[in-house]
């Protein structure tokens, strides 16, 4: 009856587990894969370390893709999604990390994407990113009626009058991730990390002007 009810991909990362070694870093995260519904963090820090490592090339998968299509049986866009909501936890949220087994499940993988979205690519508000939050996290709102949420919360925001701080803080942003993706690549030539955090401190020192500028002209109104 168990098997019945199992997914063709869970069938077959079983079966390619029956030929691993247990215990090793592939046996691990191909278990991690098999609870990846109600684990998804686990399987998502096991590909982070899969992909950091190269470890897919000792399995024999030329890139890191063909590795997750072929034997964890998720596709290249799940993987990035997924491993973008683990790396926003791991810096932004580690609290819920922490309380992963208290929470069992943690939020919809889709949904945490979400929040770092909404934190990094869309500028959200302080505001609008806790209201956002509190679906998410603290109401466990359903994965559809979050993305309802966030796609009103950013419809309104494009429609807002733009201003340069906005684009300063996604630059800034951006720069950010960039330097802490370096950090974690073994090979970085020497010297390659310091442009880039240059650039951060002059797009942080560039934000600053700008939001002062914005404080003194509502100032003035």
């Amino acid at each position: 009856m168990e098997d019945q009810v199992k997914s063709k991909a869970e069938r077959q990362i079983e079966q390619i587990m029956q030929e691993v070694e247990p215990g090793s870093d592939r046996y691990r995260a191909l278990e991690s894969a098999k609870r990846f519904k109600s684990s998804w963090a686990e399987l998502g820090e096991r590909l982070a370390e899969v992909r950091r490592r190269k470890l897919f090339e000792n399995w024999g998968y030329a890139v890191f893709e063909d590795y997750c299509s072929r034997e964890i049986r998720i596709r290249k866009a799940t993987a990035d999604k997924l491993l973008m909501a683990y790396h926003f936890l791991e810096k932004s949220e580690p609290q819920l990390l922490a309380r992963r087994e208290e929470l069992s499940p943690l939020p919809d993988y889709r949904s945490v994407d979400l929040l770092r979205q909404a934190r990094e690519e869309k500028n959200f508000s302080d505001e609008e990113y806790a209201d956002l939050r509190k679906a998410v996290v603290d109401e466990e709102r359903s994965h559809p009626t979050v993305l309802k949420k966030f796609k009103e919360t950013a419809a309104a925001q494009d429609s807002a009058d733009q201003n340069p701080a906005l684009h300063y803080r996604a630059c800034l942003q951006a720069a950010r991730r960039l330097e802490i993706g370096l950090r974690s690549l073994e090979d970085l030539p020497e010297g390659a990390e310091s442009p880039v955090h240059e650039l951060a401190q002059w797009l942080e020192q560039r934000l600053q002007e700008a939001q002062q500028e914005q404080n003194q002209e509502n100032q003035e109104e």
